[in-house]
């Protein structure tokens, strides 16, 4: 077993070793930072994490537009625990009444081996029954009764085998996608309650995630909550969950505080979960959301830790999509090429290449946000200086009117703080623009800043003469900032390598 591990650990840092010199050789290079550079970030491992707000996309397993074979061994380095994934009805029941769980066992119980959490979704349907529904993004759910009576079964079969190894699960997926007529939010709404009383019967501690509406549609989402508030079936479920592909990932919050509002009408103690979300490395037309825009690997990796840092400081939980490139022409869905959303680069042949610079931005955020922080509250661009702020909230203010992005975390036994930063006014670009920027942050805690770049994992010494304290006041002059994430920490929160 010793033998075993040795191995394993060797092969996973030639992964990470080969992975990183084709990363120094063909992508772009990082910000230009004039500060001492005292070291990187420390990556952690899964194993090394008790739990976190992210969760990473392996979808599209089902209908074979990936291969799990191929990168389970790039997911414990990236240090992320929970696994969106599809169960696939129509790939286990291919002759009526038959199941072949063949594929998804070697998929989950390797998964809870490597002490992933898989999420698991019960769609899409089966098209060996008639209404079955389909199997393609953008597919009609089960209408006939037929249909809904093998639906119930395969529901079941599915729990009862995989509840002691999958705790949390979500019923289908992007149901007001495209232009079907069938899948109208009180029919939707009905299949979730149906398909949610079958998990909690037969595991009753099970949490639901429900909706997973493709984009926020709020008369949808009104008409889906509201039929479920009037079933009385609300407590079935722990979360109603979202994904808003939008060109710049700070411009979307308006729109999910908006759906907050709707969900609090009928369900105010029900999370919102971001489901589902994800940037192209390259442009190219039919490569799905997002994919008309000129998009490089650099400003991949700046969408996607901007999207999981802005989600993270509205306390929303955040998966990305995905591990890997997904070959969507496999299938008669709407997408018809490579969608290029991976952190790990593909090709029509499903096999890993090498990881993308997204890959390693997400690994090093991993590394720092954990459950250990807590975030700041009523974050703010003014304060009086005569003010007194509780021991959860800090106030700042800056040199410039542009428009940045700022939050800030306390670790909840030292009380040791940091903040993220970045400019958040524009859709990340494929070079990156520095500009200096003076904070002033009332009460906080930090006594050995350091700068940290997240794209990079580059950690730099703030030099004494750019930072001060002045009673209650900590003031940081000229700090470069730009459309990724920065972080100014004291340096206890980040482990250096």
């Amino acid at each position: 077993m010793k033998y075993f591990k040795i191995i394993s650990a060797f092969f996973l840092v030639s992964i990470c070793t080969q992975a990183n010199m084709l990363r120094a050789q063909n992508q772009p290079v990082g910000a230009q930072i004039s500060f001492k550079k005292i070291g990187e970030v420390k990556a952690k491992s899964t194993n090394e994490i008790i739990s976190s707000n992210w969760i990473l996309g392996c979808e599209t397993l089902d209908r074979d537009m990936a291969d799990y074979e191929q990168y389970k061994e790039y997911i414990a380095p990236l240090g992320i625990k929970r696994l969106r994934m599809q169960a696939g009805w129509a790939k286990t029941e291919r002759v009526k009444g038959q199941y072949d769980w063949a594929w998804l066992d070697k998929i989950i119980d390797d998964a809870a081996s490597r002490g992933f959490q898989p999420w698991l979704e019960t769609s899409y349907g089966n098209p060996v029954y008639a209404g079955g529904g389909g199997i393609n993004l953008s597919a009609g759910i089960p209408s006939s009764e037929e249909a809904l009576k093998a639906w119930d079964k395969w529901v079941a079969a599915l729990v009862t085998r995989y509840k002691g190894k999958v705790r949390d699960w979500e019923v289908w997926n992007e149901p007001n996608f495209g232009d079907n007529e069938i899948n109208a939010p009180e029919k939707v709404a009905d299949l979730n309650i149906r398909t949610a009383e079958i998990i909690k019967r037969i595991q009753p501690g099970a949490r639901i995630s429900g909706l997973a509406m493709g984009h926020i549609d709020l008369r949808y989402a009104d008409a889906f909550f509201k039929y479920i508030h009037v079933k009385g079936k609300m407590g079935l479920f722990d979360n109603m969950t979202y994904h808003d592909y939008v060109y710049n990932p700070d411009s979307n919050y308006g729109h999910v505080a908006e759906l907050r509002r709707v969900l609090d009408k009928y369900a105010p103690l029900v999370k919102l979960r971001q489901g589902e979300n994800g940037s192209p490395s390259f442009s190219g037309g039919g490569r799905g959301a997002l994919g008309d825009y000129d998009w490089t690997e650099l400003s991949q990796a700046k969408w996607n830790t901007r999207r999981m840092l802005g989600d993270l400081g509205h306390d929303i939980e955040s998966s990305i999509l995905g591990i890997i490139d997904m070959n969507y022409a496999v299938t008669a869905g709407p997408i018809k090429k490579l969608n290029v959303k991976g952190l790990i680069e593909s090709d029509s042949s499903k096999r890993a290449i090498r990881p993308k610079m997204a890959y390693y931005a997400m690994q090093h955020i991993a590394a720092i946000f954990d459950d250990t922080l807590i975030r700041l509250k009523n974050l703010n661009q003014t304060f009086n200086s005569n003010a007194k702020t509780a021991a959860d909230e800090i106030k700042f203010s800056k040199s410039t009117d542009r428009s940045i992005s700022v939050y800030g975390y306390e670790h909840a036994t030292t009380r040791k703080q940091l903040f993220t930063i970045w400019s958040d006014e524009a859709i990340p670009a494929n070079t990156n623009g520095l500009r200096n920027i003076t904070f002033t942050f009332l009460t906080a805690q930090i006594t050995q800043p350091v700068y940290v770049d997240i794209i990079t994992g580059s950690i730099y010494e703030i030099p004494q003469s750019q930072w001060k304290k002045d009673g209650n006041k900590l003031t940081f002059m000229n700090i470069p900032v730009y459309d990724a994430p920065i972080l100014i920490a004291d340096a206890s929160l980040v482990h250096i390598k």
